[in-house]
């Protein structure tokens, strides 16, 4: 079984790397391989599914370009294959004086990402978009949407399939053998043959990178981000998308208000160490992977370095109190009562040896492989546009 190109992956990513190769070239043999039974089963399938501008990424970043290109890629997308969006708009709000220069500071790298109409908004204003808002001052970035990424991945998969593309789910790959120019991928099914592996295996993405003979020196870490859920009742208090001034140092954007495209509004996510790279639940232990996380490096130095602000998101797992008190910092009407337990997602993080969190997007090649080894929010969003990145890497060295 000989192909061109196998991709290791079917998140988003993989999909919309697979659809920019064969709309390039059509004529390429091209594989998907996944472990699951299904598409988009982890950080693609548990996305909150927000739209987002590029408001927060530094100017000229992989991140910042890939955003605002892959936004409007997704958006052309959704429009020509029906795939059901909004763009709502969303408000980010300083909760005190204190916030708003770092919100000022927000609002021009928005401008430098290109972003027109972003709105400074007075306290005033702000309770005219959400009348249930705190704050002191607030922007409005018309750009952000809410899509179903799960919806959006399928897609990008049925249109693979049209132009010949295989996907093979229930497929762990197990080795990677390179031999001159040849690859062998093997798994406990099929011996597959191509001339060139694309990793998009998220929170697995450095394990499969090393099967390719990958150097690294990066480890994914895992965060699980926890959510909570309107009751159907309190859902009025929230219109559309209300988000905090996040912390500049740390990369996660803070507990946020999403309402989302099959209806009902999510709260949260908090952000704590997983105790295994695909657990979503508290209780998910692999005892190999979470001492893999504690032995690096890297990770000791970020627990050291945030150790406060770390307790802080670990009691907010453990303690409802603590959580909605999270929320009423933007929403004081909010009680205990009005939450119920909602999803939660894992964030594949890449982490380096020294401590430092990898906050652009991070593909790495070598003769056999292109490995996609960093690939946070807003993958989602951006992943036709990585994608189109990825395949014309690919398509270089095939030419």
């Amino acid at each position: 079984m000989k192909y061109d190109i196998i991709i290791i992956g079917a998140g988003i990513v993989g999909l919309a790397t697979a659809l920019q190769l064969k709309e390039k070239n059509p004529k390429l043999r091209l594989l998907i391989l996944d472990k699951e039974d299904q598409l988009a089963a982890h950080q693609t399938g548990h996305n909150s599914g927000v739209i987002h501008s590029g408001l927060y990424y530094k100017p000229g970043s992989l991140k910042a370009t890939n955003c605002i290109n892959g936004y409007n890629m997704l958006i052309d997308f959704c429009r020509k294959n029906e795939v059901p969006f909004e763009l709502c708009g969303k408000i980010v709000v300083a909760t005190s004086k204190e916030e708003v220069p770092l919100m000022e500071n927000l609002q021009k790298r928005g401008a430098e990402n290109g972003l027109d109409g972003i709105k400074r908004l007075s306290q005033s204003e702000l309770k005219d978009h959400e009348p249930h808002l705190n704050g002191v001052a607030g922007l409005f970035v018309p750009q952000t949407g809410i899509v179903d990424y799960s919806e959006v991945a399928n897609k990008y998969a049925e249109n693979i399939q049209k132009l010949d593309g295989d996907i093979h789910l229930n497929e762990r790959v197990l080795k990677i053998k390179t031999s001159g120019s040849h690859t062998e991928v093997i798994t406990p099914k099929n011996s597959y043959q191509c001339d060139l592996v694309v990793n998009c295996s998220g929170l697995y993405s450095d394990k499969v990178a090393k099967f390719t003979g990958q150097q690294l020196d990066v480890k994914i870490i895992p965060f699980r981000g926890e959510y909570f859920k309107l009751t159907k009742e309190k859902e009025y208090l929230v219109k559309n998308l209300i988000y905090p001034v996040p912390d500049p140092n740390f990369p996660f954007l803070g507990v946020h208000f999403t309402r989302m495209m099959k209806g009902g509004i999510e709260a949260g996510p908090n952000a704590v160490l997983a105790f295994q790279r695909e657990g979503y639940k508290k209780s998910d232990i692999k005892l190999a992977e979470l001492l893999e996380s504690l032995a690096w490096p890297g990770f000791q130095k970020v627990a050291f370095k945030y150790w406060k602000t770390g307790m802080g998101e670990m009691y907010r797992s453990f303690s409802k109190a603590a959580f909605t008190k999270a929320l009423q910092k933007l929403m004081p009407e909010i009680t205990e009562k009005d939450l119920v337990p909602g999803g939660a997602g894992v964030r594949a993080q890449a982490c380096d040896r020294h401590g430092g969190l990898i906050d652009d997007f991070l593909i790495l090649e070598n003769e056999h492989a292109v490995n996609v080894c960093n690939a946070p929010s807003p993958a989602a969003t951006s992943s036709l546009s990585i994608g189109l990145t990825v395949a014309e890497k690919v398509l270089a060295r095939l030419n």
